[in-house]
This record gives C-alpha cells, structure tokens and sequence, in this order.
C-alpha cells in the first residue's frame, strides 16, 4: 500500500470497565493517540465496532467519538464487520489515505461488552451468526467452533492437549504485558482439566469477551517524516469474505478469506510469508489458531496444530515465528470489534521496538490478522519497521 504509516497509537488496558461508557473509552484511546502523533485534529475518524447497538443500544459512533474529542466537523463513521470491525475500519482508513481524499485519520476500534451479561450478551454476540438457520436453532459462535474443531481432531487423531501450546504461549507473553486481562501463566495440565464450554472447547481455550479501546493515527508518508513518533508503514491491506455459515463452505477447515486477505496483502506489500518477523492471529479459541496457520501457508493441511509442540516454544518471543507477542485475544482479551485496533497498535510498538518486556528481537515485517465470526470476513494488514 503506497504512503500509509502509523505515525500515533493509544490503547487502554483489556479488562472490566465497568464505570466508564463506551464514549469514554473512545475518547481515551483517541487523545492517546492522537498525542503520541503530536496532532491536535485530522481530516476524518473511522471507528470500529462489532456490537453497540446490542450491547450497549448505542449507534452513530462516529459523530458521538467526534463529539468528545472536540473534532465536531471532521468525517466521522462506523465500521461494522463482527470481530474483524477493527481490521475493517483501520483498512478504511488506509484506502481513504492512499487514495489522496485525506491526509490523516484516527481509527479507533471500541467495544463495551459487560453492560450486559449472561443471556442477553450471548444474543448480543450472535449477531453475528446467520439469524433464519443458526441463531434461531441455538447455534453460538463458540458452539460453532466446537464442531470444527472436534472434526479436526477427527480428521488428524489429535487430542484436546495437543492444542495447549497456543494458549500457553499466549499466557507467557500476556503475563509480560500490563495492559492484559489476564497475566497468570497456564500449565499444560490446567489446559485439559478446565471446565467445558462446548466441548471440546474449554474455558482456557477460549478468548474472553472484554471492554477496550485503541487507536491508531494514519497519515500519509510525507506527513510522517515530521511525526513526533517513529512511523511504521502500512505495505500491504487484504480483506475476503467467505459464506456466514459453516454448513454453505465446500471445505469448513480451509479459511478461504484467510488465506484470500494474506495473499492480497503480501503482494501489495512486496514480501514473501518467510520475510514476516511476527504474526498477531485472531486465536478467538486454538482450533482459529491452526486454521490460520495453516491458511496462511505456514503449515500444510492439518499441520498447523504442530506449531503448539512444546508449549508453543516455536512460536514464543524468541522462536522461529513469534505469535501472539502481547497476550493475543487469549491472555490479552478480546475486546471485539477493538481486536483488530489492539493488533495494530502491538505491532507498530514491535516495529519501533518500543515493545518492551514483549519485544520480538530484529522485527522488522508483521502481519496481523482479523478475523469476523468463523473466517466470514478476514482482514490482513502487512507492517514494516521505518528505514
């Protein structure tokens, strides 16, 4: 993608926000932002966000985010594509750069899950499902990814341990980070002891629905050599589409638009997968983890699991491919339609090497990837480190 860098970034910490409304978040994410750029306004605000108007009966994000941070006037608009909102919208901000319309914009990726709970937030969330076939007969977003990965398991005679490498490794990363919902380290053992939320997946399998905010400003690359932060470049933007429901894909343990959206984005950006110093995947649960890995051509077909061997030691901070640098959605949190906002934000701090205790050594190239539903919308962003 020709002249789009991140030249500001913000983000609060994943967890319970239980005092503050979805505005509040917004705002905060944005002025941090907005303040490490060292800018004061800009010409648009595109905001990313899966589920306001259930969770928290709220729409016209954009103008009300506006509003807050006293830029009345600028563009302002929502972006909407289940979990993968804030991939969505950061690509929308990248396409309004690279066209020449604006020179810079605040994506901000927002979401409020614990205004509701119980019931009302599993309806909330499954929004995203196919409401005439799969909501009305019961179906979950997490009940649905039980059913792929118990055909998996099927498929390679593999066992529920087998997976525990991915959520240690994000546990041992998270555990570095201060912003994460949950830093306590998980042994392999508590892995496959953990209580059932749709069999086989557990509770340590699965990413927790959270609250957050992160922001991100784009600017063009002229505007970036005058930015107070060091810039990390934007090279390559994908984004694919697949059926909503599993039971219409030819292959549900191929993610099409996966495999679609990265390589888009690698041609754009000029890079071989080999290139890629990181990846930050979308391991809403570990049977996403693999699937990813193998769509992205890491790993043939039902090899991506082998990546997990060893508690994960292949793809911890120092190993061959770093994964899920600061927590991912599983230690982290995963706050939605902010996910892909959160990614965005963990990678250009990897590329400035202001990563701290969850620094991946020499990285250079990132690849981060946002994933709405079961792989129906996926968004991949390729990130390079300023020269």
């Amino acid at each position: 993608m020709t002249g789009v860098s991140i030249i500001g970034v913000g983000m609060l910490a994943v967890g319970e926000h239980w005092s503050r409304s979805i505005g509040e978040l917004a705002e905060e994410a944005g002025r941090l932002a907005l303040d490490d750029a060292g800018l004061a306004s800009v010409d648009a605000i595109v905001v990313g966000n899966g589920y306001g108007a259930t969770l928290n009966q709220q729409t016209q994000l954009g103008s009300l985010i506006a509003g807050r941070l006293g830029l009345t006037g600028v563009e302002a608009w929502r972006c909407e594509a289940g979990d993968a909102s804030g991939g969505v919208a950061l690509r929308a901000g990248c396409l309004a750069i690279a066209s020449g319309m604006l020179r810079t914009v605040l994506v901000v990726g927002v979401e409020k899950t614990t205004d509701i709970a119980g019931a009302a937030r599993l309806a909330a969330r499954n929004t995203s499902l196919d409401a005439d076939y799969e909501t009305v007969n019961g179906a979950t977003q997490t009940a649905l990814a039980a059913l792929l990965m118990r055909r998996y398991m099927h498929e390679n005679r593999l066992d529920l341990a087998d997976f525990a490498g991915f959520s240690i490794n994000a546990h041992r990363n998270g555990a570095r980070n201060p912003l994460a919902m949950y830093r306590n380290r998980l042994r392999p053992s508590a892995f496959v002891k953990a209580p059932m939320l749709a069999d086989p997946i557990s509770l340590f399998d699965s990413a927790p629905d959270a609250d957050g905010a992160a922001a991100v400003v784009l600017a063009t690359a002229e505007a970036a050599r005058h930015a107070n932060a060091r810039a990390a470049h934007i090279r390559g933007s994908g984004l694919a589409s697949d059926s909503l429901m599993l039971q219409d894909r030819a292959d549900p343990l191929h993610l099409v638009a996966a495999s679609l959206s990265a390589e888009r984005a690698l041609r754009q950006a000029g890079l071989q997968r080999a290139q890629i110093n990181l990846l930050e995947l979308h391991d809403s649960c570990t049977i996403m983890t693999a699937l990813a890995l193998e769509a992205l051509g890491y790993s043939g077909r039902g090899q991506g699991w082998a990546w997990a061997r060893q508690d994960g030691a292949r793809i911890e901070l120092t190993g061959q491919l770093p994964v899920s640098a600061f927590g991912g959605l599983k230690s982290r949190g995963n706050p939605s339609g902010a996910t892909g906002i959160y990614q965005a934000v963990e990678a250009a701090l990897q590329l400035r090497e202001q990563a701290g205790d969850n620094q991946v050594p020499g990285a250079q190239h990132a690849l981060i990837q946002n994933i709405g539903g079961l792989g129906s919308a996926v968004v991949t962003h390729i990130l390079s480190a300023a020269d």
